[in-house]
């Protein structure tokens, strides 16, 4: 009796995890690789510099929500990913930008100056 229930439940899980395998190779074609491509304008968050610490590498931003981080609106201190993209920037550009979470830090990835 132990012997035919352990061989349902191998069948059952065998089963389970086929079907799984399947649905997760279907659907993976779906969906283009986004990683490593640049983000569209409109998904772009807005804010207003309000301050530039290119000695520290970082920028504070009011801004809008920003969807990619399911962040509200709020001004914050971001690293800058390129130290470079500071240089122009001065407090009261209005901007559009993305940012990620990486190594736990809030960091501006794309920055554009508002048109």
């Amino acid at each position: 009796m132990r012997t035919r229930h352990t061989l349902s439940l191998l069948a059952a899980l065998a089963a389970f995890t086929s079907h799984a395998a399947l649905a997760t190779d279907s659907h993976a074609g779906h969906h283009a690789p986004a990683a490593n491509s640049a983000p569209a304008s409109s998904a772009l968050a807005e804010g207003t510099v309000k301050k530039v610490d290119k000695g520290a590498g970082k920028i504070t931003i009011s801004h809008g929500p920003i969807a990619a981080l399911d962040m509200p609106p709020m001004t914050m201190v971001f690293r800058a990913a390129d130290p470079a993209m500071l240089d122009t920037l001065k407090s009261g550009d209005k901007i559009r930008f993305a940012a990620d979470r990486i190594g736990g830090v809030y960091t501006v990835t794309v920055l554009e100056l508002a048109p």
